[in-house]
């Protein structure tokens, strides 16, 4: 399947993991403010080559035109695909550590020996990697405890896991750190740094759309649409609330109250290169590979879709 398939020639395919408050521009953009038809899917970047992500989260059939996922994710994807092109920053979010007081935590360094629950090879596992470095700490020195959506420890058992005392904390983004707190309420001690670590929600497509010139164009009015939403979102945060409590199948009062530690900020991130190099040590070491370069890495950023959005 590709751009010139006859039902899908005019569509924009929008690829992303709709149980993330961080899709709230895209389905915003897509559902009330792009002009042009388009469809939203569950998946990631891997199905801008048609392509399922080795992650069952992320599981998708089909092909994108654009997708989204965090940085960790897109740039284990580029290794392979090095024609992918970060065009978009989504969504920011400093990930939390919760724990219990009950479990003896009282401070960072107490995560020792702990059970910590997190999706390996993500951009949870990298944030409590680097918050644990911050203590004296490494990955190593805790007992890190694997859930994902789509396996038999999905993400929706960290909750009971938390106030059970199967877990001692968890680290992952929202609304799945929010769920935690909501379940273990006074218990609850948390642990972030934005400086340590803030997701960088992005949207990508590849060198190859960006040189289909039909396609470029309904990806620059998806962007300026994005923009669009994003403003709005500042105004009417329900609006999104809405949105990806349907999409992600959760209650408003969840999303409602995770809602704060997402920022939606219209633009590319001027700081994404910096974050790539800092990370990409770290997959490379996940991955059993030589880091690539900061030259390498810049290549993977175009803002020219932005500056176009931002020129019509």
């Amino acid at each position: 399947m590709n751009s010139s398939t006859p039902e899908f020639a005019d569509t924009l395919r929008i690829y992303g993991n709709l149980s993330l408050l961080e899709m709230a521009p895209v389905l915003l953009a897509a559902g009330e403010i792009y002009l042009g038809k388009s469809t939203v899917a569950h998946g990631s970047v891997m199905a801008l080559w048609g392509k399922s992500s080795d992650l069952a989260s992320l599981d998708s059939a089909g092909q994108a035109d654009i997708a989204t996922n965090s940085e960790t994710q897109a740039l284990r994807a580029s290794v392979a695909h090095p024609d992918l092109r970060f065009i978009f920053t989504v969504a920011e979010c400093p990930y939390r550590i919760l724990a219990r007081r009950s479990a003896g935590i009282g401070r960072l360094a107490d995560l020792r020996g702990k059970r910590v629950g997190t999706q390996l090879e993500s951009s949870a596992a990298y944030f409590l990697d680097s918050m644990l470095h911050t203590a004296g700490l490494t990955a190593d020195d805790v007992i890190s405890v694997p859930f994902m959506a789509k396996t038999e420890a999905p993400l929706t058992l960290i909750p009971e896991a938390i106030k059970s005392g199967k877990l001692d904390a968890v680290a992952l983004w929202e609304p799945q750190v929010q769920r935690a707190r909501l379940a273990i309420g006074n218990d609850a001690i948390e642990f972030r740094d934005p400086a340590v670590y803030t997701e960088k929600f992005n949207l990508c497509t590849t060198q190859a759309n960006l040189e289909h010139p039909p396609l470029r164009s309904r990806i620059v009015a998806f962007v300026r649409a994005l923009i669009a939403a994003a403003q709005r979102l500042k105004h009417e945060p329900e609006v999104g609330w809405r949105l990806v409590a349907q999409a992600a199948g959760l209650d408003i009062g969840t999303v409602s109250s995770a809602w704060p530690y997402l920022s939606y900020p219209g633009t590319l991130a001027t700081d994404l290169l910096d974050i790539f190099e800092k990370q990409e040590v770290w997959i490379a070491k996940v991955q059993g590979r030589a880091p690539r370069s900061r030259d390498a890495l810049a290549g993977l950023i175009d803002d020219s879709v932005l500056r176009e959005a931002l020129a019509i």
